[in-house]
């Protein structure tokens, strides 16, 4: 049994050689879409198994297994999930009771087979669509570089991979459809509102999609955010969105003014010095004789300070001091002093006089 590839150029550039760094858009509206092109057709050459990670605006994953994509996730389109859980199929805490059961998986396919939310075709359809929808977001957005990752497992991944070269193939496709609409849109660049001279329109004459879009769609959300919000594909809400605007149903008022670019000078940048401390308060105001009598006080050395004399102790006449005994009254008060012998003790213990 063959297996078809894609026709790949047999030697392509180093990606690494190849930078984005001011890089304008082509007519696509495309930047670094040449790095992406090599990167994945040298995957596809060396049949290689794993990840490749594309960083930039919005950026995404290419799961690959022997050189064919079987998942692809991107910030700038929903994944397999939201798009289970927009089309009312399942609610969100029957999706979380799953996970659950799944032992933490982000997409639990077996048990959402073996209760019945979908079929097995079903969610084949679901899963390719979201691949095509992630490819197209990264196409139409910057691609700054490209990276493997032996390791990483895809979320949904389909029974039977795309060849990388088609699936740009039919982004590209889809990109030109869009540039030559009357009033072509980006994903993430107009953000359309409701006209403000409202059209005139019959009953039935809107789609579902469109009805739905007219009422998210308020001048702060671009395509990426209404698909997300709508949970339809950006590449279907995208190309919904310019036509509602060639009918007049929708339109794109002047945003703000893009915020300056600071460019990095070319001898790199200068080391940020910290902010001078601010001066110290100044000191509070004391009296230089309260100083002056702490500091006689705290002294080591200090003498005490003599009291000073009230008025009335300093006009009263010293007395003179007295000696102790000088008026003899010490001696006419003494008691009388008697011997103590023998012969007394034995007087007094018989009761005789003395």
């Amino acid at each position: 049994m063959s297996v078809i590839r894609d026709s790949v150029p047999t030697s392509a550039p180093d990606p690494d050689s190849i930078s984005t760094r001011g890089a304008s858009p082509d007519s696509l509206g495309r930047i670094g879409y040449d790095l992406l092109l090599n990167a994945l057709a040298e995957c596809g050459r060396e049949e290689f198994t794993g990840a490749l990670r594309a960083t930039g605006s919005p950026g995404g994953t290419f799961h690959l297994r022997r050189g064919l994509v079987v998942g692809a996730e991107s910030p700038g389109a929903p994944g397999p999930e939201a798009l289970l859980l927009r089309s009312r199929r399942i609610s969100g805490e029957e999706w979380a009771e799953l996970v659950r059961e799944a032992g933490g998986a982000r997409w639990p396919g077996a048990e959402l087979i073996r209760y019945g939310y979908a079929g097995a075709a079903q969610l084949r359809v679901v899963c390719m669509m979201a691949l095509r929808d992630a490819v197209f977001a990264v196409v139409a957005g910057r691609v700054d570089a490209c990276e493997r990752d032996p390791g990483a497992e895809p979320l949904a991944p389909v029974p039977v991979g795309e060849g990388p070269i088609r699936l740009l193939q039919d982004a590209n496709r889809k990109l030109a459809a869009l540039a030559a609409l009357p009033h072509p849109v980006r994903p993430n660049r107009e953000r359309p509102s409701p006209s403000s001279a409202p059209v005139v329109v019959g009953e039935g004459q809107l789609t579902p999609v469109q009805q739905e879009l007219l009422a998210q769609a308020d001048g702060r959300r671009t395509a990426r955010d209404l698909a997300f919000r709508t949970g339809r594909g950006v590449y279907t809400v995208t190309v919904e969105l310019a036509r509602m605007l060639g009918a007049g149903l929708l339109e794109c008022v002047e945003g703000a003014a893009p915020l300056p670019v600071v460019r990095v000078p070319e001898v790199g940048l200068r080391q940020r010095r910290p902010p001078s401390p601010p001066p110290p308060p100044p000191p509070p105001y004391v009296d230089p004789a309260v100083v002056t009598a702490l500091a006689a006080v705290l002294a080591p050395d200090a003498q005490p300070l003599p009291r000073p004399a009230s008025p009335s102790q300093a006009s009263a006449p010293a007395l003179p001091r007295r000696d102790p005994g000088a008026s003899g009254i010490t001696e006419s008060l003494a008691p009388e002093k008697r011997g103590t012998s023998w012969k007394g003790f034995f007087r007094m213990r018989n009761g005789t006089a003395k």
